[in-house]
């Protein structure tokens, strides 16, 4: 019996490993289930500002970009949230917000923001602009780890908070702090897109070579490792200089940016990377797309050498139809992705529109 136990466990090993991965085919194609915005500013939700002394309405003027997870059966959504209506595209305090949902389309604000600027260390960094743009994974330990841009009106700059309840966040301060002593900290940087896999449905921070990995940058995309999850390290050439993994593409989706979207994730074809696309605003933009619009595309890298690109769409998987994608803070458009999550066995994808709303998006 033991020796019958062991040649199936033998046997069936490499179809759980590959169980462990996610299909490519099932990320390729997306449909919107709703035709308005899942979230939207919400002007009744007020909290106390301790630098500002006095009450504000931190989800009075737009909310979007969104991370997301799911915990205990609900999904959870992590919301750029801004305070100041009259303020131009910029200018106004940013708030991180959580949502719940428990089908995914349907969501509910708490109360109260969960990460924005506060006495803290980095101060600096943070404010008046706030905290914009979240990306957010789960660990094997069940911690969770943020990526997002600090924003002082100066300089953004990426940087991370630690949490174990999804409530409660410690900041750790700027990503790039530590690495090459110092050497990126006053270059701007956003969008990190964790590298993870799939582990019991979900998709858990993953380790490669005894190293966090993370996808980062929207000018071109460079690749990042960490053993802390605190301090990241890009990756250089001989000179010193940042390398690039993937840029532009001139007369394509993507011709002027190539902004790193959700949490990056190996599949059974390597790893994949949802990205947000902007279409450039000259000659070198995409004549099928609007000037200047934000759309969404997919590439995948080797998993034995993550800097190589093996697969790329040439034309959007997401564009800017519906009309919240194309009014608000953001005429020319967007559907900027930076939440994906399995939920009641589908995929789906929750993004920014036009600076203002929040969209989703499920895998066909």
């Amino acid at each position: 019996m033991k020796k019958i136990i062991y040649c199936l466990s033998i046997f069936l090993w490499p179809v759980f490993l590959l169980a462990q991965k996610a299909k490519l085919a099932d990320l390729s194609a997306f449909y919107k289930p709703v035709s308005t915005p899942i979230l939207k500013a919400d002007s009744s939700l007020v909290f106390y500002d301790s630098l500002k002394k006095a009450m504000v309405k931190w989800q009075k003027a737009d909310v979007f970009n969104p991370a997301a997870v799911v915990k205990n059966g609900k999904v959870y959504l992590f919301t750029r949230s801004e305070d100041n209506p009259a303020a131009i595209l910029g200018g106004r305090t940013s708030r991180i917000g959580l949502a719940v949902s428990s089908d995914g389309i349907h969501f509910k604000h708490f109360p109260r923001p969960v990460l924005f600027p506060d006495n803290s260390p980095f101060k600096q960094y943070d404010y008046p602009g706030g905290c914009e743009d979240p990306r957010v994974v789960e660990t094997e330990d069940g911690r969770y780890v943020m990526a997002f841009t600090a924003w002082n009106y100066d300089v953004p700059r990426l940087s991370i908070a630690m949490s174990k309840d999804l409530f409660h966040w410690t900041k750790k301060g700027p990503a790039f702090a530590v690495a090459y002593k110092g050497k990126f900290l006053n270059m701007a940087s956003k969008s990190a897109s964790m590298v993870t896999k799939m582990r019991n449905g979900r998709p858990i921070l993953a380790k490669i070579n005894n190293k966090y990995w993370m996808y980062w940058g929207e000018h071109f995309v460079n690749l990042a490792w960490s053993t802390n999850l605190s301090d990241w390290y890009p990756l250089v050439d001989n000179d010193g200089k940042l390398r690039q993994a993937m840029i532009t593409r001139p007369g394509k989706f993507d011709s002027d940016l190539t902004e790193c979207g959700p949490p990056a994730l190996v599949t059974d074809k390597g790893i994949l990377l949802l990205y947000n696309g902007k279409n450039a605003e000259n000659e070198k933009a995409d004549p099928s797309l609007p000037k200047g619009t934000y759309s969404v595309g997919e590439a995948v890298f080797d998993i034995n050498d993550m800097e190589k690109v093996v697969f790329r769409t040439d034309t959007c998987l997401l564009r800017p139809s519906l009309p919240h994608e194309i009014t608000g803070q953001y005429a020319a458009g967007t559907t900027f992705s930076e939440g994906l999550v399995y939920f009641k066995d589908k995929w789906y994808l929750y993004y920014g529109t036009a600076d203002s709303f929040i969209g989703v998006a499920i895998a066909k």
